[in-house]
């Protein structure tokens, strides 16, 4: 089982973006996921983590990801033979 950390800057108010990521990768990953952890932060900080990764991180990364390679990143981790359906497409 797995651990999603979302890191987002409650200054800037992401925390809607957030949540909607979450949202997909529970979505998507279900009972194969223990937690997808939202982290308040400041600073303009955002970042997604699986356990000690940092798959994303806004400034380092230049924005932010899309869903189909967040979704990508989550699933070569967590059972690399998944087939995404459309998303792989």
């Amino acid at each position: 089982m797995a651990r999603i950390q979302i890191h987002y800057c409650t200054q800037c108010q992401w925390l809607l973006r957030a949540g909607w990521y979450a949202q997909e990768l529970l979505s998507t990953f279900g009972e194969q996921l223990d937690e997808v952890a939202l982290i308040p932060s400041h600073g303009g900080h955002f970042e997604i983590r699986y356990a000690d990764d940092a798959l994303w991180e806004r400034k380092r990364d230049q924005g932010f990801p899309d869903i189909k390679w967040l979704k990508q990143q989550v699933r070569d981790r967590l059972d690399p033979d998944r087939d995404l359906g459309h998303i792989d497409r």
